[in-house]
């Protein structure tokens, strides 16, 4: 059971997420706040798993109250009436960015993703098998074994999966930090593959995916690397 609450300064706005609320299986509604002081009370007392906020309201903005909050956090899903705060949503790690009026199958699309992310975040099965990454400013669940390839664009890294590549702002080496080291190498400042879908390679370039990928000078084992693990396979 996933236990949450929601803050929100427009009581009409509660009475739509308790109703919502009321009708999944898997949510707990612990309690409804008007008023973020009282909030932060109940959380220091209270464990809590996921935060319905508010972001425009008049004593704090929903954003700075959630930057605020110790280390230990509940995930957040963000509901709003102006959208342009996504990307600041983006930059905390919400699950999702709900914009007003939602309807509820909008609602309960975020509230699986949420009991998607928080049972990966309990199971270490699930991370060797899976990472969460921020698209379009939501979390996304990618499986390992559907990547084909990571590239990096700027400010932004490509992941090539199918149908369709997504793009995440963060960098080559975060996205390294969550992948399994055994299974997906860095052969350039720009590209890191994954072991099991490479094609062919030589001391100079792999081919992954139906792509020619040159290997950087500065990864001169990557080539020893590869050999080994075409060996154990």
């Amino acid at each position: 059971m996933i236990k949450c609450i929601a803050i929100d300064d427009e009581p009409l706005a509660l009475q739509v997420i308790e109703e919502y609320c009321g009708r999944i299986s898997f949510l707990k509604l612990e309690k409804t706040f008007t008023n973020t002081d009282e909030a932060r009370e109940y959380l220091k007392q209270n464990k809590i798993d996921c935060l319905f906020l508010d972001i425009q309201m008049p004593d704090i903005n929903g954003m700075q109250f959630y930057k605020s909050l110790p280390e230990d956090k509940p995930v957040v899903i963000f509901t709003t009436a102006y959208k342009d705060y996504a990307v600041e949503g983006f930059s905390v790690d919400a699950v999702d960015y709900l914009l007003k009026p939602f309807e509820y199958d909008r609602f309960l699309k975020a509230c699986y993703k949420t009991k998607e992310y928080l049972e990966f975040l309990s199971n270490q099965e699930l991370q060797l098998n899976s990472i969460f990454i921020k698209v379009n400013y939501e979390i996304m669940k990618i499986n390992l074994k559907d990547i084909e390839l990571i590239e990096a664009l700027d400010d932004y890294i490509k992941v090539y999966i199918k149908p369709t590549p997504v793009l995440t702002l963060m960098t080559l080496k975060s996205i390294a930090e969550k992948l399994p080291s055994r299974d997906f190498l860095r052969v350039h400042r720009s590209f890191i593959v994954p072991v099991h879908k490479v094609e062919k390679f030589s001391k100079t370039k792999i081919v992954v995916a139906g792509k020619e990928i040159p290997i950087g000078s500065s990864y001169n084992t990557v080539y020893d690397q590869l050999l080994a693990a075409s060996k154990m396979g």
